[in-house]
Order: C-alpha cells, then sequence, then structure tokens
C-alpha cells in the first residue's frame, strides 16, 4: 500500500496538497464551486486521496461544499485569514510531521536515551516549522503564484 493512501490525515503529502486545493479555490469566483475531479486533475493526484483532505478541510471550517450539477468545494472563509500553520495544525492531528526521526530509536537504555534526545530536537523543530508557517496565509502564497507566472 503506498503512503499516499494512508487512511490518516497525518501524511505529509495531505497538507502540501490541502494548500494547493486552497490556493486554487482563493482564485474562483466566490460563487464558483471546484468539484473534486477537476481540482485532482489540475493537482495530478487520486481523486479519492483529494476527496478525503478536501473532507477534513471542510469539517474544520476552511471550505464550504455545494451539491449538484454546480457543485464542488469553495473557500468559506477569506483566503487573507487562512494561515498555513492552522492548515499544518488540521493535518498533524496530535503528532510531529517528524514523528519517525523519533521511532527509530530502539528499546535498549542507549534507544530509550537517544529517543529523548530526538523527541526535544524534534520538539524544536516542531515549533520552529509552526513559526514559520505562521508567517503566511493562502493569499500570499497565492500572490507569490502570481509574480512568478
Amino acid at each position: 500500500m503506498k503512503p499516499e493512501y494512508c487512511t490518516t490525515s497525518q501524511h505529509p503529502k495531505w497538507f502540501g496538497l490541502a494548500v494547493q486545493a486552497l490556493i486554487i479555490m482563493s482564485k474562483e469566483n466566490v460563487n464558483t464551486a471546484c468539484p473534486s475531479i477537476e481540482l485532482a486533475k489540475y493537482l495530478q493526484s487520486e481523486p479519492s486521496l483529494l476527496r478525503r483532505i478536501l473532507a477534513v478541510l471542510a469539517k474544520e471550517g476552511f471550505i464550504g461544499t455545494r451539491e449538484g450539477r454546480a457543485g464542488g468545494y469553495h473557500l468559506q472563509k477569506p483566503p487573507e485569514s487562512i494561515r498555513l500553520v492552522d492548515i499544518y495544525d488540521v493535518f498533524r492531528t496530535g503528532s510531529k510531521l517528524c514523528f519517525g526521526i523519533t521511532e527509530t530509536a530502539g528499546t535498549h537504555p542507549f534507544g530509550c536515551s537517544m529517543k529523548s534526545v530526538l523527541e526535544e530536537i524534534t520538539n524544536e523543530m516542531d515549533e520552529s516549522m509552526r513559526g514559520v508557517l505562521s508567517k503566511y496565509t493562502i493569499a500570499d502564497i497565492a500572490n507569490q503564484l502570481e509574480t512568478k507566472t
């Protein structure tokens, strides 16, 4: 089973796809909804994976859904108010993105000591990452993209 098909919302790929989907939605007219199949094609992602990601974003109030012929997803909040750290927090659900680092330590005495040190380092990494992500919004990233095209 490929890791991107995990059923939990802790896979790092989910964060990247969520940010990209939100940026695409930020470019759409407020009255326009983006169908998941079109978003998946544009992002070159598996539609069912993207729908799971969008379901989390909808549950957390970042996006809304519209059913029917003109259905799809749309932003519920202004892109200026959606910080990347908020998206990161939604998808990490209580575990650090770098959780795997500490899991490499064994249960022997050296491994236990190593795990303690690695936990301190990864906690610092996580806080640093959250600090960087708190500086940016979906609107900021969308504006950066406009200057590159």
